[in-house]
């Protein structure tokens, strides 16, 4: 199915054209019928040839009370038939709906001159091509017709069917977006919503948000052109049954979406064009699909401005907007979304370094420009904006701009060689309050920094520099700690006591502050061992005929009871062995080579230097 809108002044016969060409009444209301005067928006359609597609027709009013009809009616749809009378040519609202046209954009279109039958239609003819020349149409095929008659209207299905052929396929995959331009209730099925489907596919059975959030909803039926379909993929005409609280509150300018596929803005950044920014009244209506919502226009550049929105849209960059003064004292002009997610302007010439920023935007999607200007955002919010990620996250679903990354990088070791230097008893900085330092949105992105770090390491969530196992302890504690490990080197599991502790200085504090920077093991309150002890420990016991009491483990360890049992204890707690009874132990398999998940891991590298 291929969709268009009709396009022009009032009384131009938009209407009687579409019927001529449908065979079907565009004109819903008795009342429209009776004046001749359209008052809302009608839907038909037509098969191009034998064997083509449906064309349909979003049928709108062509009087200056429904400009804004005209708006929901023309704003989703990607193409047009402007229809300008032969026996009065170009009039107020041919201009007003093409400068409509212009600003949403629309690059196809075919113009038709109707009541040639009524006078000459090459004068009427020549001016309508040359003014849509100067837009965003460009030139177009003309054809004189006669809805009385029938003149002309072979020619006119064949420009019409030349005009469906050359429209852009959209992407059955796309996120759904529908602008709802009707929403009543059909007894024994509920609410049924009406739209153009400009892309993406829907299916019965999915599940749709409404566009403040506010609401999950099931869609239970489809129609496209009086058919049921259990699919139906953009562009469409579409009905759609939809079940679900909040369904009965839908109208005209609501909108449908995939779920957590859209951003819901209520202040974007927009280039402005057809109208100088300084020019634009404070408050202006903006039209996007069906939707019409006042803003406040905050002027930032020559182009682009600041939109304050009455209630959230879901928009993306890209997006191509309406602005007009309400009751059209002025030609509307176009908005072009350049950023919907900005940042605030609080400081003094926050303003100015904006709009410096955004005379480099072009409103083309830009990954990579998009996440250097925000350091990091997570990948599904940058999709959401409609911008395609430029690179593979760097933890998690975060994207970062690879300067920023490296500048936070830096000052992460920063941060915890200060942290290291005010706190020589507790080097290690936790991984949390790195995160409130560095001002990060979430703690996987402390891990992934340090992780690739060279100057880092992570042990119990706190971050070490990794310049020597002990290296930030002070002086005497690093001095206590050598001589421990010296005492350990002929007999690594005779643990000094209480006493040569207390003779080293090594006071419980002390203790904790050379396990935690990996100098020392402490398996038990007052009880150190050297880093690597729990793997050498492992080793012993392997060798020992399997199981093993606790006085057999603690004779070939040549260590005492007051050492064993908690050491046995840590070894059972990190894996490297196992109880069998209440008696017994063995060692698990793999862990005379090293195994088991040792919490405070030996040196790097033995042959690193000492103290």
């Amino acid at each position: 199915m291929r969709v268009v809108a009709t396009a022009g002044h009032v009384d131009h016969g938009k209407s009687a054209l579409v019927r001529a060409l449908t065979g079907m009444e565009p004109d819903r209301y008795e009342e429209e019928r009776r004046r001749g005067l359209t008052l809302d928006l009608g839907f038909v359609w037509t098969r191009l040839g034998a064997d083509g597609e449906h064309l349909a027709f979003v049928d709108v009013p062509g009087h200056e009370k429904f400009v804004p009809t005209m708006l929901a009616g023309a704003g989703p749809v990607p193409a047009v038939l402007f229809v300008v009378a032969a026996d009065q040519g170009w009039q107020p609202q041919s201009e007003e709906h093409l400068a409509i046209l212009d600003a949403l954009g629309v690059r196809h279109a075919v113009l038709a001159v109707t009541r040639s039958d009524l006078a000459d239609p090459g004068p009427a003819t020549a001016d309508a091509v040359e003014r849509m020349a100067a837009t965003a149409l460009g030139s177009v095929p003309a054809v004189a017709v006669s809805s009385v008659t029938g003149a002309g209207l072979d020619e006119l299905r064949a420009r019409l069917g030349q005009l469906a052929a050359s429209l852009p396929v959209p992407d059955a995959d796309a996120d759904v977006r529908m602008w709802l331009d009707r929403a009543f209730t059909v007894r024994g099925h509920g609410t049924v919503v009406t739209g153009t489907l400009g892309a993406g596919t829907l299916r019965v059975g999915d599940r749709l948000v409404t566009g403040d959030g506010g609401s999950v909803l099931r869609v239970r039926g489809l129609q496209a052109l009086h058919e049921d379909r259990s699919a139906v993929s953009g562009v469409a005409r579409v009905a759609v049954n939809v079940h679900g609280s909040g369904a009965d509150a839908l109208r005209r300018g609501d909108v449908l979406l995939t779920p957590e596929r859209w951003l819901r803005t209520g202040t974007v950044d927009v280039r402005v064009v057809g109208e100088p920014v300084a020019d634009l009244p404070r408050n202006v209506t903006l039209h996007l699909g069906t939707a019409a919502v006042p803003v406040t226009v905050r002027p930032l550049g020559e182009d682009t401005a600041r939109l304050t929105l009455a209630r959230e849209l879901p928009l993306r960059v890209g997006d191509r907007a309406v602005l007009r003064e309400p009751g059209g004292r002025r030609m509307p002009c176009a908005a072009f979304v350049l950023d919907v997610r900005p940042p605030r302007l609080t400081r003094r010439g926050a303003g100015r370094a904006r709009a410096a920023e955004l005379a480099a935007m072009t409103g083309a999607p830009d990954g990579a420009g998009e996440v250097r200007r925000r350091g990091l955002i997570r990948r599904p919010d940058l999709l959401a904006m409609g911008v395609a990620a430029p690179s593979a996250p760097v933890a998690g679903d975060w994207l970062a701009d690879p300067a920023h990354w490296a500048r936070l990088g830096e000052r992460l070791v920063e941060e915890v060689e200060r942290h290291a230097e005010e706190h020589a008893l507790d080097p290690g900085l936790p991984t949390e309050a790195a995160r409130r330092l560095l001002d990060l949105p979430d703690r996987v992105l402390v891990d992934a920094l340090a992780s690739a770090s060279p100057r880092l390491t992570v042990r119990q969530g706190r971050l070490y520099t990794d310049d020597g196992i002990g290296a930030a302890l002070p002086p005497d504690v690093r001095k206590a700690v050598e001589a421990v490990r010296e005492d350990l080197a002929a007999a690594p599991f005779r643990a000094p006591d209480a006493g040569r502790l207390a003779e080293l200085g090594l006071t419980r504090k002390a203790v904790a502050a050379a396990h935690a920077a990996g100098a020392l093991l402490r398996i038990a309150d007052g009880i150190v061992l050297l880093p690597d002890a729990a793997a050498r420990a492992a080793a012993v016991l392997a060798r020992l005929p399997q199981p093993f009491t606790a006085s057999e483990a603690r004779k070939a360890l040549d260590t005492s009871r007051r050492v064993a049992l908690p050491l046995l204890e840590h070894l059972d707690a990190h894996g490297f062995t196992e109880r069998v009874d209440d008696q017994r132990r063995r060692c698990r398999e793999g862990s005379g080579s090293g195994g088991g998940r040792e919490s405070n891991p030996p040196a790097r590298d033995p042959r690193a230097p000492r103290f």
